[in-house]
């Protein structure tokens, strides 16, 4: 990593209809040498708008707001810019919130009495690439996803081109992925070493035509290629 990479800020555009929860969360990444706030909206209307006028790597989205939902503000805004990496942010751990987030192309789940350094620990890995889904409900839900997702849709053509290029052990670290494992831990279940996992995943990032495991597992849920 170059010293100017290191040195740039991930961008954080902060969404709840709570004008005290944006300032809390606020004043605690601004006080962060790596993160800035580039932006709130207090709805799901202004997200959406406010994410298109900007360049955020991660927007921090409340899920109930008035006139539009922080799940469908989300799902609005991967169809545009589906790099982007969105962090839902709610009160309850509740079921249908996680998955209704997967399925709209979230990348993680988060309650709002997180610890402060939970909380910006959870961005820096979203930054970095990870899928966050680590709350007991939150593990079940993506557990319920994948298994509904686990036969490829007829019609999908761009599964059947992933499918056909991925080889079986490739989709098996692809599943683990999907699941939230480091390297070090699919290494451990696939009982493989850490370095062929390594070479598996930049296989599979390649093949995929994607930058980084968020990205992967993003397209692999769309395309019901793990289960």
């Amino acid at each position: 990593m170059t010293e100017a990479k290191q040195q740039e800020k991930i961008r954080v555009v902060l969404v709840d209809d709570q004008t005290m929860i944006r300032q809390g969360l606020g004043y605690v990444i601004q006080m962060q040498p790596d993160m800035e706030v580039i932006g709130e909206a207090s709805d799901g209307d202004e997200a959406v708008k406010l994410v298109g006028e900007l360049t955020p790597d991660v927007v921090l989205m409340d899920v109930q707001m008035p006139n539009k939902s922080g799940i469908d503000a989300t799902r609005e805004i991967m169809l545009h810019k589906p790099t982007l990496k969105v962090l839902i942010l709610t009160t309850f751990d509740n079921h249908n919130y996680v998955v209704d987030g997967i399925r709209a192309g979230a990348v993680g789940y988060m309650l709002k009495d997180a610890d402060s350094q939970e909380m910006l620990d959870l961005i820096r890995r979203a930054y970095q690439g990870e899928a966050l889904f680590h709350t007991v409900t939150a593990a079940k839900a993506l557990a319920e996803v994948l298994q509904s997702q686990r036969a490829l849709p007829e019609n999908s053509q761009a599964a059947s081109i992933l499918l056909d290029d991925l080889t079986d052990r490739e989709l098996d670290v692809l599943q683990q992925i999907a699941y939230g494992f480091r390297n070090d831990q699919i290494a451990q279940n696939l009982f493989i070493s850490e370095g062929t996992v390594k070479t598996h995943v930049h296989r599979i990032l390649q093949k995929m035509g994607v930058e980084d495991r968020t990205q992967a597992v993003a397209i692999a849920l769309r395309h019901q290629l793990v289960k």
